[in-house]
């Protein structure tokens, strides 16, 4: 089989896709919804992986199988980060409201 024969693996390009919009959405718009395109991006993943394994010399792509699945994974961190960081901030002020004399 010569390299035009081979086909994408279904489901790979939109691993790394949401992978990359997981990483961006936590740092430049809200972390939740950064979490919920991780989640999105590990099934995509974890079904191109099958698709792959059920016939390796069919498919070309496994890279980004693996790079969707280690941006997706950065990106819930960083959403998990977000949201301890939000918690001690409301916490903060909450405590800080709820004890000062005015």
């Amino acid at each position: 089989m010569n390299n035009s024969e081979y086909q994408q693996i279904p489901g790979s390009s939109n691993a790394l896709t949401f992978g990359i919009l997981s990483i961006a959405l936590t740092l430049f718009c809200c972390g939740p919804f950064g979490a919920i395109f991780s989640f999105i991006g590990l099934s995509n993943a974890k079904k191109a992986k099958s698709y792959f394994e059920a016939n390796p010399g069919n498919y070309r792509g496994y890279e980004n199988i693996n790079t969707g699945k280690i941006l997706s994974y950065i990106g819930l961190a960083l959403a998990l980060i977000y949201l301890v960081f939000c918690i001690l901030y409301f916490g903060l002020i909450i405590a800080f409201f709820t004890t000062a004399n005015f």
